[in-house]
């Protein structure tokens, strides 16, 4: 019996026979061999110019100093933050809010490098009917938007999920840019148990990352990558930071995979810290060995930039812990900075709770906490021992949505 092999070549199919079926192996290994090259040839996924443009926004909303305001909370999590201050939730009272931090003096571009919104909050106007993204731009900072569409059910895990999102993504991006974003954010979330997180759910939310990060920058949106490990549980430190480094180094493999631009991104983890349930408390200093060193492992150099999220810490807790991470004597080859939404506002809400008289007083807090974290993003803020109670509360809430 004569057989015939076909094996894909740089230059075309090629077609060869044998009376021996010993040659089998040999042809199925030219065979793989040969399509693994073809496989890897390098398609550029971005003109030169797109990725001056990416590298340069990037490198702006984490310049020395500064930070991201994530003022993307959606409308039902807003709601939340309202009613804590027996305040209603209405477009008008989250407008209003939003203004009152927009419209901050124009030295919080010292310390702000960029805002993200919510889609709501992206085409609102201030009272003079000024739009939210002109407001932010006038004062030199970067305007950014929430991409995600929130979180679907993995069947067959323990309460698991990935993204929703994708679908019409490139049509969104467009518009936004158009509409003034320059970045976007995408959260996907995973949790720690004795069961999880899978490697199902590892790989799902890594690639759906990947693919958001890859449709962001054709249309000229740096991505803010984030892969967001809840806090709840009772694990300790060293659990939080094996598991910081499986879903870091699989989400920079699926972004090599999917030819994204490092330089042309940002990166939006959770420090690494112990279950909030855990009986043993942790030092910012031993929070920041772990946090660096976990990204050390697993984060590439040609990253310009990764923004914390504070994750239910206080916003004191938020602060020192960042500028311990500053501080570690490990390389970080990085900026570390801070993205922060509960943890730059708690003070300032409470302050304004809901009176248009006190619109000074919740500026005040504002940029106070904005200027302390723009002081612990170069590792220079020092407890004083005079924060307010608001500052040291508690932020934490169990499987947090935004």
């Amino acid at each position: 019996t004569e057989l015939v092999f076909f094996a894909p070549t740089w230059n075309g199919i090629y077609k060869a026979t044998s009376g021996r079926e010993e040659d089998l192996e040999q042809w199925v290994s030219l065979c793989v061999s040969s399509r693994i090259a073809i496989m890897t040839h390098q398609f550029p996924a971005l003109t030169p110019e797109q990725k001056k443009a990416l590298s340069g926004i990037a490198q702006r909303i984490v310049a020395p100093g500064k930070g991201i305001l994530a003022a993307d909370e959606s409308v039902g999590t807003m709601g939340s933050r309202l009613q804590r201050i027996k305040v209603e939730n209405t477009e008008e009272n989250r407008r209003a809010f939003r203004e009152i931090l927009f419209s901050s003096d124009a030295s919080i571009n010292q310390s702000i490098g960029g805002v993200i919104f919510f889609h709501e909050t992206l085409y609102q106007k201030d009272s003079s009917g000024k739009p939210f993204p002109d407001v932010i731009k006038d004062k030199g900072i970067v305007v950014g938007i929430k991409l995600d569409k929130g979180t679907a059910p993995l069947a067959g895990t323990n309460g698991e999920t990935t993204i929703q999102g994708l679908d019409g993504l490139a049509e969104r991006c467009a518009q936004y840019k158009k509409d003034g974003a320059d970045f976007g954010k995408w959260r996907a979330v995973l949790k720690i148990t004795d069961t999880t997180p899978s490697t199902l759910a590892i790989q799902e939310n890594a690639n759906t990352l990947a693919r958001y990060a890859s449709i962001c920058q054709q249309h000229g949106l740096v991505p803010i990558v984030e892969p967001e490990i809840l806090p709840d549980g009772d694990h300790d430190l060293q659990r939080c930071q094996y598991v910081t480094e499986k879903v870091l180094a699989a989400v920079y493999k699926a972004l090599n995979d999917h030819h994204v631009y490092l330089e042309g991104t940002l990166l939006k983890p959770n420090m690494v810290t112990a279950g909030h349930s855990c009986p043993k408390k942790y030092t910012p200093q031993e929070v920041a060995m772990a946090t660096v060193t976990a990204l050390h492992r697993t984060v590439p150099a040609a990253v310009p930039g990764i923004c914390f999220l504070s994750g239910g810490q206080s916003e004191e807790e938020a602060s020192l812990n960042l500028s311990a991470i500053n501080q570690c004597p490990l390389p970080k080859p990085w900026k570390l900075t801070f993205s922060y939404g509960r943890a730059l506002q708690a003070s300032a809400l409470a302050a304004w709770s809901g009176k248009p008289e006190n619109k000074k007083a919740t500026q005040e807090a504002f940029c106070k906490r904005a200027q302390i974290n723009g002081l612990a993003s170069k590792g220079q803020y020092i407890v004083s021992g005079k924060s307010d109670a608001a500052a040291k509360q508690s932020l934490f809430t169990a499987s947090y949505t935004y």
